[in-house]
């Protein structure tokens, strides 16, 4: 069929922005993924929405389909130009005579990837091994070298900071498929790391500064006189490193305040002491 709606697909309007679409996608990639959803349904939803994404995660493809609709799009056209192309998240390799599918399940896009390492060009089409290499957390954040044995050689590979879950590395011989393994403390959206710090009732009105772990060791932070619970402060250049160009992302710490479950007597009365006084001024 060549009248498929993929905005509707996606579940996103026409104006949804590049973020809005990626987020959509990845929550129904995760949800129809076959090895998650048994259904009978499950893996032809699941190309369905791989291939909506490629089309409209690529600003030149979108363009077309706003003007030409999804025609040129669909695998099954004649001489459609991007007709029989995997979706985003598979990627077929030969060796030995057999052919071996990896299926990145909605965790990364290997489009993006590609284009962060080299310019746009996409390993669709391409046959090569690719092999999976676990790292830390910190590892990927700085970057770090690995040595590898492969077909009983032993290579050293360089994995720049910023990589993440799903990114591709692409050799000679072969691609390095990434896995990072989560962190206790610091958690990754895109290149900001977030962290929760606990702070007493005390110190959220009438601030203080404390101490914070980041990936580059203990810092100080000044929290403001009346934070709020919840509330993100921003440590610039703080986060995880840029695969591309100079510079790093931010750490945000959200402020948890720790209500006191047992107080004293003479706590008790100051409390009581600063409700009166502040209902004088109101």
């Amino acid at each position: 069929m060549t009248d498929r709606d993929y905005y509707k697909i996606l579940g996103v309007s026409k104006n949804a922005t590049p973020e809005e679409i990626k987020k959509s996608y990845r929550k129904l990639a995760l949800q129809f993924h076959p090895d998650k959803n048994k259904s009978k349904e499950a893996e032809d939803k699941f190309k369905e929405i791989n291939h909506a994404y490629e089309v409209l995660s690529d600003p030149q493809k979108k363009q077309q389909y706003d003007q030409f609709g999804a025609a040129g799009f669909e695998g099954g056209g004649a001489g459609g130009p991007f007709a029989g192309r995997s979706g985003p998240f598979t990627y077929t390799y030969s060796s030995g005579g057999q052919d071996f599918d990896f299926n990145f399940g909605g965790f990364s896009d290997p489009f993006e990837i590609f284009e962060q390492f080299f310019g746009g060009a996409s390993p669709f089409g391409r046959r090569k091994p690719a092999y999976s290499l676990n790292i830390d957390f910190m590892e990927a954040a700085r970057g770090t070298e690995k040595r590898v044995t492969i077909d009983g050689k032993t290579k050293a590979i360089k994995i720049p900071g910023g990589v993440d879950s799903g990114s591709r590395i692409r050799f000679d011989e072969f691609d390095i498929i990434i896995g990072v393994r989560t962190h206790p403390t610091f958690v990754r959206e895109g290149y900001d790391i977030i962290t929760e710090n606990e702070i007493s009732m005390i110190q959220a009105a009438l601030g203080d500064v404390v101490e914070v772990e980041t990936i580059d060791g203990k810092v100080k932070l000044k929290i403001p006189e009346g934070t709020q619970p919840g509330a993100l402060i921003r440590l610039r250049g703080k986060g995880v490193t840029y695969l591309r160009g100079r510079g790093r992302g931010d750490h945000y710490v959200k402020i948890k305040v720790v209500i006191s479950k047992k107080l004293k007597p003479k706590q008790k009365d100051l409390l009581q002491e600063f409700e009166r006084e502040s209902k004088k001024w109101f």
